[in-house]
């Protein structure tokens, strides 16, 4: 289920489905979808602070309820991720959703809404840059110009290509084709044994993450392997892994040792360092749309178009 591709001139709920934001913060993402030539509805959530969430879990699933169901609104674009989208998964109206198809925006957090509406609902996603991030300084070109590709063409995406500098690595042989599913790797795991497990039978999945120490990525890998995740998948794409370090002083297999030890017996094929995640640029990826995976000549393209 695609939806609409965005235009200028269109409107764009802001809202703040996971943890908070400074109202100074908050009232510059608006500023900069005003700049950028939207018109602007936000929800209470980008003022609201309760500990480390951005307001009740009730405000927050009332802001995506109400943004889907508001026809005004043609896209809803979160502002930041951080911790409490977990909180939400049983309490949105998934009907409400797939009668309301609109380009949804977000990554990290965000993961689990995404992997939700796609399975509940059918609805292609985006896993790309969120507002607060670039709100002051704006976006990188190549960030900006993939995301442009991604919810404003029709057109397939084509081949996703990091910037000249940033080398990409394959473990595996082969080439792969399916649809693309997946996110940041925490919430992934999080998710397996609920009824919002991610389903990777056929298709691409797409791994990213930020923060965590080697021997964690070590069990998040694990347990999607013992999930049979990368068995079931036809071909694996890593994006980048920020601040991902052994802690100093400490013994540690490094994040290639670990991939290799986890990942890679799954003999599938397997592209890494994709700059996708919490990084700079950001590469947008439509979730739940057809894609190519090459390792023998290290290609990886989006084939089939996200939006109308």
């Amino acid at each position: 289920m695609k939806p609409k591709a965005l235009r200028k001139g269109d409107t764009i709920g802001l809202i703040a489905p996971s943890s908070p934001v400074s109202k100074k913060r908050a009232k510059a993402c608006i500023k900069w979808a005003e700049a950028a030539g939207y018109n602007v509805k936000w929800g209470q959530s980008l003022f609201e602070s309760i500990g480390y969430l951005s307001g009740s879990d009730e405000l927050r699933v009332h802001d995506i309820n109400t943004m889907f169901e508001d026809s005004q609104v043609d896209a809803v674009f979160c502002i930041r991720g951080g911790y409490g989208t977990m909180r939400l998964l049983d309490k949105i109206d998934y009907e409400l959703i797939k009668g309301n198809p609109k380009v949804f925006v977000g990554y990290s957090d965000i993961t689990a809404l995404h992997t939700a509406f796609l399975q509940k609902t059918g609805l292609i996603t985006f896993h790309g840059p969120m507002v607060a991030s670039f709100a002051k300084d704006g976006l990188d070109e190549l960030s900006h110009l993939y995301l442009e590709k991604a919810i404003m063409n029709p057109e397939p995406m084509g081949e996703i290509k990091n910037p000249p500098e940033v080398p990409i690595k394959a473990y595996n042989k082969g080439s792969a084709s399916g649809k693309i599913v997946g996110g940041n790797l925490s919430l992934l795991a999080d998710t397996m044994g609920t009824p919002y497990e991610i389903d990777t039978r056929g298709k691409i999945l797409l791994i990213e993450e930020i923060g965590e120490r080697p021997y964690n990525l070590d069990r998040m890998l694990l347990q999607l392997k013992l999930g049979g995740k990368f068995k079931d998948a036809v071909g694996i794409i890593i994006g980048d892994f920020t601040d991902c370090e052994p802690e100093e002083g400490k013994g540690s297999l490094t994040i290639d040792e670990i991939i290799e030890d986890i990942v890679v017996p799954c003999g599938k094929p397997i592209l890494s360092g994709y700059k996708i995640g919490h990084c700079s640029p950001n590469i947008t990826i439509p979730i739940g749309v057809e894609a190519f995976m090459d390792c023998d000549n290290m290609r990886f393209s989006i084939t089939e178009g996200a939006v109308l």
